[in-house]
């Protein structure tokens, strides 16, 4: 993985380079950032940095015997800590590296929700146990292999629980030598207080919407206008919309979709109703995400189209002429509420819920939300 290789991050990245360009890095980082902002591929990228035969003044050279170990995740003084599902045949990561690499290497912007769905482990519990401190200490006991740092990534590690958190700790204070922590978090509010005030932080943020869209058109050749699209839905998250634009089915067309979506809620017809339903209970789970994201972007450029400067208004085309049409349904009176319903069945289908109940409950309370005089 090369710095080049990542979206944005321009005042991150430029610090890694300066804290090996010039030997000073710390015993123990934290890359805080939410999903999506390239925190886990940028510390493979570090430490292929610190790895690297012949650096050069932008990072690693990328050719080298110690890149290629490392653009595999097989280098033998780098290793790996991640959440896992628990059970009598997985003790801890160990059990899971191979899952993990090949998950990794497939998507680099790994997400957790991701990660579980490899392992087909959705509706368990993600954590660290304790068995990774014990580990953890067993693996950087053992001398460097090439005579360079010994490095730990951790994962999400505000999944340890309270007893792993704690012996985490205790290495972290008295580190072996030339042994470097990265820690990855996306909630690192979620830390023990003594675990981020031994680290030091760097701040990952979310993608802008002009990196999300060149990235997709460098790396996956659409055209501009799906670019946008996707962009518009992936809310900052670069690996959300790499997601959207890898599921996408040109068959199910966002604008279509909704507006069938609408007509039914403005006018509810049951017939009508169920067959929509059937249709869209079978999509995929991502798919069902993209329409909940999709009303939701609609829904803020009506109200911005409505009672704010229709120049901030982001969609174009087709979809600003059915956008004309339908924002005098969007008053204030309806918006907070049909945000509220689009943000809780999203995280509802997140989390499996049967879709063709959720599908039918929103669509009644659509109907009476759009109706609301």
């Amino acid at each position: 993985m090369l710095y080049e290789q990542i979206v944005g991050q321009t005042e991150a990245k430029g610090r890694l380079l300066k804290m090996v360009n010039e030997s000073r890095v710390p015993h123990a980082l934290l890359f805080s950032g939410k999903e999506g902002s390239g925190n886990l591929p940028a510390a493979i990228a570090f430490a292929q940095h610190l790895y690297c035969k012949n650096p050069t003044p932008q990072g690693a050279c990328g050719s080298c015997i110690s890149c290629n170990k490392v653009s595999k995740l097989i280098h033998p003084d780098l290793h790996f800590v991640f959440p896992i599902a628990k059970s009598k045949d997985v003790k801890s990561s160990n059990d899971l590296i191979k899952e993990f690499r090949e998950a990794f290497l497939q998507h680099p912007y790994l997400s957790l929700n991701d990660w579980f769905n490899e392992l087909s482990a959705e509706n368990k519990q993600p954590i660290i146990p304790v068995e990774e401190s014990n580990d953890v200490l067993r693996k950087l006991s053992y001398t460097s292999y090439e005579g360079s740092y010994k490095i730990m990534i951790i994962w999400q590690p505000e999944k340890m629980n309270a007893e792993a958190a704690n012996k985490l700790l205790k290495i972290l204070e008295e580190p072996p030598e030339q042994t470097i922590f990265i820690l990855v978090s996306t909630q690192p509010d979620q830390l023990l207080p003594t675990i981020f005030s031994r680290v030091q932080q760097i701040p990952f943020y979310s993608c802008t919407e002009k990196e999300i869209s060149e990235a997709l058109i460098t790396n996956y050749k659409v055209n501009s206008e799906v670019a946008r699209q996707t962009e518009m839905l992936a809310n900052g998250n670069y690996g959300e919309a790499v997601s959207l634009l890898t599921h996408n089915d040109d068959s199910v067309s966002f604008l279509n979709n909704f507006q069938s979506f609408m007509r039914l809620a403005l006018k509810f017809d049951c017939n009508k109703a169920l067959q929509w339903i059937d249709e869209n209970a079978v999509i995929g789970r991502e798919k069902q995400k993209q329409f909940f994201q999709y009303g939701l972007e609609v829904f803020r450029d009506s109200l911005m189209y409505n009672y704010g400067d229709k120049n901030l208004v982001r969609l174009s085309g087709q979809e600003k002429l059915f956008l004309e049409k339908f924002a005098p349904f969007i008053t204030r009176k309806n918006y907070e509420i049909l945000v509220e319903e689009f943000n809780n069945n999203y995280y509802y289908i997140e989390r499996n819920a049967n879709p063709k109940i959720l599908f039918m409950n929103l669509i009644l309370k659509t109907n009476e939300l759009i109706n609301l005089k």
